[in-house]
Protein backbone atom coordinates (compact mmCIF):
# COMPACT_ATOMS: atom_id res chain seq x y z
CA UNK A 1 0.00 0.00 0.00
CA UNK A 2 2.72 2.25 1.20
CA UNK A 3 4.49 1.67 -2.59
CA UNK A 4 1.21 2.53 -4.33
CA UNK A 5 0.81 6.13 -2.74
CA UNK A 6 4.67 6.54 -3.16
CA UNK A 7 4.03 5.59 -6.83
CA UNK A 8 1.40 7.70 -7.48
CA UNK A 9 2.60 11.00 -5.57
CA UNK A 10 5.57 10.32 -7.85
CA UNK A 11 3.44 9.86 -10.98
CA UNK A 12 1.89 12.69 -10.69
CA UNK A 13 5.42 15.07 -9.78
CA UNK A 14 7.03 13.30 -12.84
CA UNK A 15 3.54 14.20 -14.93
CA UNK A 16 3.64 17.89 -13.69
CA UNK A 17 7.60 18.47 -14.05
CA UNK A 18 7.27 17.08 -17.80
CA UNK A 19 4.55 19.77 -18.35
CA UNK A 20 7.00 22.45 -17.34
CA UNK A 21 10.10 21.38 -18.58
CA UNK A 22 9.67 20.06 -21.93
CA UNK A 23 7.61 23.32 -22.96
CA UNK A 24 10.80 25.02 -20.68
CA UNK A 25 13.24 23.04 -23.03
CA UNK A 26 12.01 23.92 -26.28
CA UNK A 27 11.82 27.89 -25.21
CA UNK A 28 15.13 27.57 -24.54
CA UNK A 29 16.28 26.17 -27.57
CA UNK A 30 14.28 28.81 -29.86
CA UNK A 31 15.43 31.56 -27.71
CA UNK A 32 19.08 30.95 -28.36
CA UNK A 33 18.53 30.00 -32.38
CA UNK A 34 16.44 33.19 -32.33
CA UNK A 35 19.32 35.28 -30.82
CA UNK A 36 21.89 33.51 -32.76
CA UNK A 37 19.71 34.16 -35.89
CA UNK A 38 19.02 37.84 -34.80
CA UNK A 39 23.40 38.32 -34.91
CA UNK A 40 23.76 37.01 -38.15
CA UNK A 41 21.16 38.53 -39.95
CA UNK A 42 22.40 42.45 -38.76
CA UNK A 43 25.57 41.07 -40.00
CA UNK A 44 24.51 40.15 -42.78
CA UNK A 45 22.24 43.19 -43.66
CA UNK A 46 25.47 45.63 -42.86
CA UNK A 47 27.25 43.71 -45.62
CA UNK A 48 24.31 43.24 -48.02
CA UNK A 49 24.09 47.55 -47.36
CA UNK A 50 27.89 47.63 -48.45
CA UNK A 51 27.52 45.00 -51.16
CA UNK A 52 24.75 47.26 -53.12
CA UNK A 53 26.59 49.91 -54.92
CA UNK A 54 29.44 47.47 -55.27
CA UNK A 55 27.68 44.83 -56.59
CA UNK A 56 25.64 47.68 -59.14
CA UNK A 57 29.36 48.99 -60.30
CA UNK A 58 31.27 45.90 -60.43
CA UNK A 59 33.94 47.05 -57.70
CA UNK A 60 33.88 44.11 -55.40
CA UNK A 61 37.21 44.52 -53.52
CA UNK A 62 36.31 46.42 -50.69
CA UNK A 63 33.02 44.45 -49.92
CA UNK A 64 35.47 40.82 -50.71
CA UNK A 65 37.89 41.99 -48.21
CA UNK A 66 35.52 43.21 -45.67
CA UNK A 67 33.61 39.40 -45.72
CA UNK A 68 36.64 37.95 -45.63
CA UNK A 69 38.09 39.57 -42.78
CA UNK A 70 34.85 38.93 -40.93
CA UNK A 71 35.68 35.49 -41.72
CA UNK A 72 39.13 35.57 -40.27
CA UNK A 73 37.91 37.04 -37.47
CA UNK A 74 35.01 35.14 -36.29
CA UNK A 75 35.61 31.62 -38.17
CA UNK A 76 31.80 32.53 -39.67
CA UNK A 77 32.08 31.86 -43.10
CA UNK A 78 30.61 34.07 -46.18
CA UNK A 79 28.98 33.99 -49.63
CA UNK A 80 28.14 36.98 -51.73
CA UNK A 81 25.61 35.81 -55.05
CA UNK A 82 24.38 38.24 -57.78
CA UNK A 83 20.79 38.03 -58.83
CA UNK A 84 21.41 35.16 -61.76
CA UNK A 85 23.02 33.17 -58.40
CA UNK A 86 26.69 34.02 -59.70
CA UNK A 87 29.25 33.16 -57.14
CA UNK A 88 30.86 36.40 -56.87
CA UNK A 89 32.66 35.82 -53.19
CA UNK A 90 33.11 32.74 -51.17
CA UNK A 91 35.17 32.75 -47.87
CA UNK A 92 35.05 29.80 -45.30
CA UNK A 93 32.80 27.10 -44.92
CA UNK A 94 29.92 26.98 -47.86
CA UNK A 95 26.57 25.43 -46.94
CA UNK A 96 25.62 21.99 -48.38
CA UNK A 97 22.42 23.03 -50.52
CA UNK A 98 22.53 26.74 -50.42
CA UNK A 99 20.39 27.14 -53.54
CA UNK A 100 16.74 27.06 -50.80
CA UNK A 101 18.65 30.20 -49.17
CA UNK A 102 19.48 32.25 -52.14
CA UNK A 103 16.18 31.74 -53.89
CA UNK A 104 14.42 32.73 -50.84
CA UNK A 105 16.71 36.03 -50.35
CA UNK A 106 16.09 36.72 -54.08
CA UNK A 107 12.91 37.23 -53.86
CA UNK A 108 12.97 39.74 -50.81
CA UNK A 109 13.08 37.44 -48.08
CA UNK A 110 15.53 37.45 -45.06
CA UNK A 111 16.04 33.90 -44.51
CA UNK A 112 17.87 31.18 -41.33
CA UNK A 113 17.94 27.18 -41.56
CA UNK A 114 17.90 25.98 -39.48
CA UNK A 115 14.86 26.83 -37.55
CA UNK A 116 15.64 25.52 -34.17
CA UNK A 117 19.09 24.64 -32.89
CA UNK A 118 18.82 21.26 -31.02
CA UNK A 119 21.86 19.91 -28.99
CA UNK A 120 21.62 16.88 -30.93
CA UNK A 121 21.81 18.43 -34.45
CA UNK A 122 25.17 19.28 -36.31
CA UNK A 123 24.21 21.24 -39.41
CA UNK A 124 25.35 24.96 -39.55
CA UNK A 125 23.07 28.08 -39.08
CA UNK A 126 22.39 29.61 -42.65
CA UNK A 127 21.29 33.13 -42.79
CA UNK A 128 20.65 34.89 -46.29
CA UNK A 129 20.07 38.22 -46.62
CA UNK A 130 18.96 40.07 -50.22
CA UNK A 131 21.54 42.70 -51.14
CA UNK A 132 18.88 45.58 -52.46
CA UNK A 133 19.13 48.55 -54.50
CA UNK A 134 16.07 51.13 -54.73
CA UNK A 135 14.02 48.38 -54.16
CA UNK A 136 15.23 46.50 -57.00
CA UNK A 137 17.10 42.77 -55.84
CA UNK A 138 20.98 42.71 -57.12
CA UNK A 139 22.35 39.48 -55.24
CA UNK A 140 21.96 37.93 -51.77
CA UNK A 141 24.74 38.15 -48.87
CA UNK A 142 24.99 34.59 -47.31
CA UNK A 143 26.48 33.62 -43.90
CA UNK A 144 27.09 30.26 -42.75
CA UNK A 145 27.91 29.83 -38.97
CA UNK A 146 28.66 26.87 -36.77
CA UNK A 147 26.60 26.06 -34.10
CA UNK A 148 28.17 24.38 -31.45
CA UNK A 149 28.49 26.87 -28.84
CA UNK A 150 25.13 27.90 -29.43
CA UNK A 151 23.97 24.09 -29.46
CA UNK A 152 26.19 24.03 -25.96
CA UNK A 153 24.71 26.30 -24.10
CA UNK A 154 21.18 24.58 -24.75
CA UNK A 155 22.34 21.45 -23.49
CA UNK A 156 24.07 23.06 -20.46
CA UNK A 157 20.72 24.53 -19.75
CA UNK A 158 18.67 21.46 -20.34
CA UNK A 159 21.09 19.52 -17.83
CA UNK A 160 20.53 21.74 -15.20
CA UNK A 161 17.23 21.73 -15.65
CA UNK A 162 17.33 18.01 -15.49
CA UNK A 163 19.17 18.27 -12.34
CA UNK A 164 17.00 20.21 -10.77
CA UNK A 165 13.86 17.85 -11.92
CA UNK A 166 16.05 14.70 -10.13
CA UNK A 167 16.20 16.92 -6.96
CA UNK A 168 12.73 17.86 -7.45
CA UNK A 169 11.94 13.95 -7.48
CA UNK A 170 14.25 12.96 -4.93
CA UNK A 171 13.08 15.25 -2.22
CA UNK A 172 9.25 14.22 -3.44
CA UNK A 173 10.51 10.48 -2.85
CA UNK A 174 11.59 11.18 0.71
CA UNK A 175 8.21 13.63 1.63
CA UNK A 176 6.30 11.15 -0.30
CA UNK A 177 7.47 8.02 1.67
CA UNK A 178 6.83 9.87 4.66
CA UNK A 179 3.76 11.32 3.85
CA UNK A 180 2.22 7.48 2.96
CA UNK A 181 3.82 6.90 6.50
CA UNK A 182 1.73 9.11 8.47
CA UNK A 183 -1.37 8.09 5.94
CA UNK A 184 -1.16 4.56 6.10
CA UNK A 185 0.33 4.80 9.86
CA UNK A 186 -2.91 3.62 11.70
CA UNK A 187 -3.30 0.99 9.05
CA UNK A 188 -0.23 -0.09 10.06
CA UNK A 189 -0.99 -0.35 13.73
CA UNK A 190 -4.30 -2.16 12.28
CA UNK A 191 -2.18 -5.12 10.46
CA UNK A 192 -0.10 -5.56 13.44
CA UNK A 193 -3.03 -5.85 16.24
CA UNK A 194 -4.22 -8.58 13.64
CA UNK A 195 -1.01 -10.38 13.03
CA UNK A 196 -0.70 -10.51 16.78
CA UNK A 197 -4.02 -12.07 17.55
CA UNK A 198 -3.08 -14.23 14.73
CA UNK A 199 -0.22 -15.37 16.65
CA UNK A 200 -1.76 -15.99 19.83
CA UNK A 201 -2.23 -13.08 21.68
CA UNK A 202 -6.13 -12.34 21.83
CA UNK A 203 -5.35 -9.32 24.17
CA UNK A 204 -3.75 -7.08 21.73
CA UNK A 205 -6.16 -4.14 20.62
CA UNK A 206 -5.89 -1.18 18.22
CA UNK A 207 -5.00 2.34 19.65
CA UNK A 208 -8.43 4.20 19.26
CA UNK A 209 -8.58 7.53 18.24
CA UNK A 210 -5.82 7.99 15.52
CA UNK A 211 -6.10 8.60 12.31
CA UNK A 212 -8.77 10.06 9.70
CA UNK A 213 -12.37 9.53 10.79
CA UNK A 214 -12.77 6.52 8.46
CA UNK A 215 -10.02 4.71 9.90
CA UNK A 216 -11.18 5.44 13.64
CA UNK A 217 -14.40 3.79 12.81
CA UNK A 218 -12.49 1.24 11.06
CA UNK A 219 -10.13 0.71 14.28
CA UNK A 220 -13.04 0.82 16.66
CA UNK A 221 -15.11 -2.20 14.73
CA UNK A 222 -12.00 -4.41 14.79
CA UNK A 223 -11.50 -3.50 18.11
CA UNK A 224 -15.02 -4.68 19.10
CA UNK A 225 -14.37 -7.57 16.73
CA UNK A 226 -11.08 -8.55 18.56
CA UNK A 227 -13.08 -8.74 22.13
CA UNK A 228 -16.08 -10.26 20.66
CA UNK A 229 -13.98 -13.19 19.53
CA UNK A 230 -11.82 -13.28 22.46
CA UNK A 231 -14.94 -13.83 24.62
CA UNK A 232 -16.48 -16.44 22.03
CA UNK A 233 -12.94 -18.09 22.43
CA UNK A 234 -12.95 -17.91 26.20
CA UNK A 235 -16.23 -19.01 26.82
CA UNK A 236 -16.35 -21.95 24.45
CA UNK A 237 -12.90 -22.99 26.35
CA UNK A 238 -14.72 -22.47 29.66
CA UNK A 239 -17.09 -24.26 28.67
CA UNK A 240 -15.51 -27.22 27.54
CA UNK A 241 -13.51 -27.23 30.95
CA UNK A 242 -16.34 -26.87 33.36
CA UNK A 243 -17.65 -29.54 31.03
CA UNK A 244 -15.38 -32.06 31.20
CA UNK A 245 -14.74 -31.17 34.90
CA UNK A 246 -18.38 -31.80 35.61
CA UNK A 247 -18.73 -34.84 33.77
CA UNK A 248 -16.01 -36.54 35.92
CA UNK A 249 -18.29 -36.61 39.07
CA UNK A 250 -20.78 -38.24 37.39
CA UNK A 251 -18.71 -40.70 34.68
CA UNK A 252 -17.18 -41.82 38.46
CA UNK A 253 -20.25 -42.71 39.83
CA UNK A 254 -21.60 -44.92 36.63
CA UNK A 255 -18.47 -46.80 37.13
CA UNK A 256 -18.68 -47.30 40.50
CA UNK A 257 -22.24 -48.79 39.96
CA UNK A 258 -21.37 -50.93 36.70
CA UNK A 259 -18.36 -52.10 38.98
CA UNK A 260 -20.92 -53.28 41.50
CA UNK A 261 -23.16 -54.47 38.77
CA UNK A 262 -20.75 -56.79 37.98
CA UNK A 263 -20.88 -59.16 41.32
CA UNK A 264 -23.80 -60.63 40.44
CA UNK A 265 -23.14 -61.75 37.23
CA UNK A 266 -23.04 -65.81 36.84
CA UNK A 267 -23.13 -65.76 33.00
CA UNK A 268 -20.15 -65.37 31.16
CA UNK A 269 -21.72 -63.26 27.96
CA UNK A 270 -23.06 -61.00 30.74
CA UNK A 271 -19.67 -60.47 32.13
CA UNK A 272 -17.91 -59.73 28.96
CA UNK A 273 -20.47 -56.98 28.26
CA UNK A 274 -19.45 -55.99 31.64
CA UNK A 275 -16.08 -55.43 31.02
CA UNK A 276 -16.82 -53.73 27.54
CA UNK A 277 -19.14 -51.36 29.41
CA UNK A 278 -16.28 -50.46 32.17
CA UNK A 279 -13.33 -49.97 29.14
CA UNK A 280 -16.02 -47.68 27.65
CA UNK A 281 -16.89 -45.43 30.75
CA UNK A 282 -12.34 -45.43 30.84
CA UNK A 283 -12.36 -44.47 27.41
CA UNK A 284 -14.89 -41.64 28.43
CA UNK A 285 -12.80 -40.94 31.24
CA UNK A 286 -9.87 -40.31 29.32
CA UNK A 287 -11.52 -38.18 26.57
CA UNK A 288 -12.71 -35.82 29.46
CA UNK A 289 -8.89 -35.98 30.23
CA UNK A 290 -7.83 -34.71 27.03
CA UNK A 291 -10.53 -31.89 26.53
CA UNK A 292 -10.08 -30.93 30.05
CA UNK A 293 -5.82 -30.47 29.21
CA UNK A 294 -6.27 -28.95 25.73
CA UNK A 295 -8.96 -26.46 27.01
CA UNK A 296 -6.12 -25.49 29.62
CA UNK A 297 -3.67 -25.45 26.85
CA UNK A 298 -5.28 -23.12 24.77
CA UNK A 299 -6.10 -20.59 27.06
CA UNK A 300 -2.78 -18.84 26.35
CA UNK A 301 -1.98 -17.96 30.10
CA UNK A 302 0.10 -20.36 31.08
CA UNK A 303 3.56 -19.87 32.94
CA UNK A 304 6.57 -19.74 31.29
CA UNK A 305 9.59 -21.33 33.01
CA UNK A 306 12.60 -22.75 31.98
CA UNK A 307 13.26 -26.21 32.62
CA UNK A 308 16.30 -29.14 32.30
CA UNK A 309 15.06 -30.91 29.12
CA UNK A 310 17.83 -34.01 30.07
CA UNK A 311 16.32 -34.50 33.71
CA UNK A 312 12.90 -34.00 32.97
CA UNK A 313 13.00 -36.41 29.72
CA UNK A 314 15.10 -39.44 32.30
CA UNK A 315 12.28 -39.03 35.02
CA UNK A 316 9.09 -39.40 32.43
CA UNK A 317 10.85 -42.56 31.01
CA UNK A 318 11.54 -44.11 34.67
CA UNK A 319 7.75 -43.82 34.70
CA UNK A 320 6.77 -45.41 31.63
CA UNK A 321 9.52 -47.76 32.28
CA UNK A 322 7.38 -50.86 33.88
CA UNK A 323 4.42 -50.35 32.00
CA UNK A 324 7.01 -51.00 28.66
CA UNK A 325 8.20 -53.97 29.99
CA UNK A 326 5.01 -55.55 30.90
CA UNK A 327 4.47 -55.13 27.35
CA UNK A 328 7.77 -56.77 26.19
CA UNK A 329 8.69 -52.95 24.54
CA UNK A 330 12.28 -52.22 25.05
CA UNK A 331 12.30 -48.40 25.99
CA UNK A 332 15.47 -46.56 25.50
CA UNK A 333 16.73 -42.84 26.72
CA UNK A 334 19.59 -41.81 24.48
CA UNK A 335 20.54 -38.47 26.96
CA UNK A 336 23.97 -35.94 26.73
CA UNK A 337 25.74 -35.67 29.80
CA UNK A 338 25.11 -32.12 30.20
CA UNK A 339 22.32 -29.86 31.57
CA UNK A 340 20.02 -28.65 28.76
CA UNK A 341 17.53 -26.03 29.68
CA UNK A 342 14.62 -25.56 27.60
CA UNK A 343 11.89 -22.60 27.79
CA UNK A 344 8.61 -23.41 27.75
CA UNK A 345 5.10 -23.30 29.44
CA UNK A 346 4.31 -24.87 32.79
CA UNK A 347 4.78 -28.91 32.23
CA UNK A 348 4.36 -28.42 28.57
CA UNK A 349 7.64 -30.70 28.34
CA UNK A 350 5.71 -33.54 30.48
CA UNK A 351 2.73 -33.53 29.06
CA UNK A 352 4.20 -34.07 25.39
CA UNK A 353 6.54 -36.94 26.62
CA UNK A 354 3.58 -38.41 28.21
CA UNK A 355 1.42 -38.47 25.09
CA UNK A 356 3.84 -39.14 22.40
CA UNK A 357 5.47 -42.29 24.61
CA UNK A 358 1.82 -43.47 25.16
CA UNK A 359 1.24 -42.75 21.29
CA UNK A 360 4.80 -44.89 20.50
CA UNK A 361 3.88 -47.82 22.81
CA UNK A 362 0.52 -48.35 21.49
CA UNK A 363 1.80 -48.82 17.89
CA UNK A 364 4.58 -51.02 18.68
CA UNK A 365 4.39 -54.60 18.64
CA UNK A 366 5.82 -57.00 21.66
CA UNK A 367 9.76 -57.21 20.80
CA UNK A 368 9.74 -53.78 19.60
CA UNK A 369 11.83 -50.46 20.45
CA UNK A 370 11.21 -46.88 21.67
CA UNK A 371 13.38 -44.52 21.76
CA UNK A 372 13.82 -41.06 23.21
CA UNK A 373 16.22 -38.75 22.68
CA UNK A 374 17.54 -35.29 23.53
CA UNK A 375 19.86 -33.22 21.48
CA UNK A 376 20.96 -29.77 21.33
CA UNK A 377 19.98 -28.54 18.30
CA UNK A 378 19.49 -25.24 16.78
CA UNK A 379 19.61 -23.05 19.81
CA UNK A 380 16.99 -25.08 21.85
CA UNK A 381 16.34 -28.24 22.88
CA UNK A 382 15.23 -31.18 20.10
CA UNK A 383 13.57 -34.21 21.96
CA UNK A 384 12.49 -36.84 19.68
CA UNK A 385 10.80 -40.02 20.13
CA UNK A 386 10.89 -43.25 17.76
CA UNK A 387 9.04 -46.69 17.57
CA UNK A 388 9.19 -49.03 15.28
CA UNK A 389 5.53 -49.28 15.03
CA UNK A 390 3.70 -49.47 11.20
CA UNK A 391 4.22 -45.47 11.14
CA UNK A 392 2.00 -43.06 9.40
CA UNK A 393 1.69 -42.18 5.87
CA UNK A 394 2.19 -38.38 4.76
CA UNK A 395 -1.31 -37.66 4.56
CA UNK A 396 -1.75 -39.18 7.91
CA UNK A 397 0.83 -37.44 9.31
CA UNK A 398 -0.62 -34.26 7.95
CA UNK A 399 -3.88 -34.81 10.02
CA UNK A 400 -2.76 -36.43 13.02
CA UNK A 401 -2.68 -33.26 15.24
CA UNK A 402 -6.73 -32.97 14.04
CA UNK A 403 -8.84 -33.21 17.22
CA UNK A 404 -10.20 -36.44 17.21
CA UNK A 405 -8.64 -37.63 14.19
CA UNK A 406 -7.90 -41.23 14.07
CA UNK A 407 -6.08 -43.25 11.69
CA UNK A 408 -8.92 -45.64 9.80
CA UNK A 409 -6.47 -48.64 10.70
CA UNK A 410 -6.01 -47.48 14.71
CA UNK A 411 -9.84 -47.41 15.51
CA UNK A 412 -9.90 -50.19 17.30
CA UNK A 413 -6.56 -48.82 19.30
CA UNK A 414 -7.35 -47.36 22.33
CA UNK A 415 -7.63 -43.35 22.77
CA UNK A 416 -9.48 -40.33 22.15
CA UNK A 417 -7.48 -38.73 18.90
CA UNK A 418 -6.61 -35.56 21.45
CA UNK A 419 -2.86 -36.70 22.34
CA UNK A 420 -1.02 -35.28 19.67
CA UNK A 421 -3.58 -32.24 19.57
CA UNK A 422 -2.45 -31.51 22.82
CA UNK A 423 1.31 -31.69 22.33
CA UNK A 424 0.62 -29.45 19.31
CA UNK A 425 -0.93 -26.37 21.32
CA UNK A 426 1.50 -26.89 24.16
CA UNK A 427 4.55 -27.12 21.65
CA UNK A 428 3.19 -24.07 19.77
CA UNK A 429 2.16 -22.15 23.56
CA UNK A 430 5.24 -22.62 24.52
CA UNK A 431 7.20 -20.94 20.86
CA UNK A 432 8.41 -24.03 19.86
CA UNK A 433 7.96 -26.67 16.64
CA UNK A 434 6.33 -29.75 16.96
CA UNK A 435 7.08 -32.40 13.12
CA UNK A 436 6.17 -35.94 12.36
CA UNK A 437 8.44 -37.44 10.12
CA UNK A 438 9.43 -41.40 9.19
CA UNK A 439 11.85 -43.08 11.52
CA UNK A 440 14.71 -45.05 10.26
CA UNK A 441 12.95 -47.59 12.36
CA UNK A 442 10.47 -47.93 10.09
CA UNK A 443 8.22 -46.56 12.58
CA UNK A 444 7.24 -42.88 14.01
CA UNK A 445 9.77 -40.22 14.88
CA UNK A 446 7.76 -37.33 16.73
CA UNK A 447 10.41 -34.57 17.49
CA UNK A 448 9.55 -31.38 19.03
CA UNK A 449 11.86 -28.46 19.91
CA UNK A 450 11.74 -25.77 22.28
CA UNK A 451 14.34 -22.78 22.38
CA UNK A 452 16.77 -22.38 25.40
Amino acid sequence: MRRRLVVTYLLLLCMVLLALAIPLAVTVASRETDRAVADRLADATRFASLAAPAVRSGELDAVTDELRRYQELYGIGTMLVDQDQRVLSVFGRRPADPAGAIRGALAGHQVGSPETLWPWTTEPLVVAVPVSDGGAVLGVVLTVSPTDRNRRAVLVVWLVLAMVGAIAVAACLTTAHRLAGWVLRPVTRLDAAAHEIAAGDSAARVQPGLGPPELRRLSASFNEMADAVAEAMERQRSFVAHASHQLRNPLTVLRLRIEDLGGGLDDEDLRADHEIALEETDRLADVLDGLLALARAERGQQRVEVVDAVSLTRNRVQAWRPLTERREIELVAVLPDERLPARMVATALDQALDALIDNALKFTPAGGKVEVEVAARDGGAEVTVRDTGPGMTEEQRRRATERFWRAPDAQNVDGAGLGLSIVAVLVEASGGRFTLAPAATGGLAATIWFTS
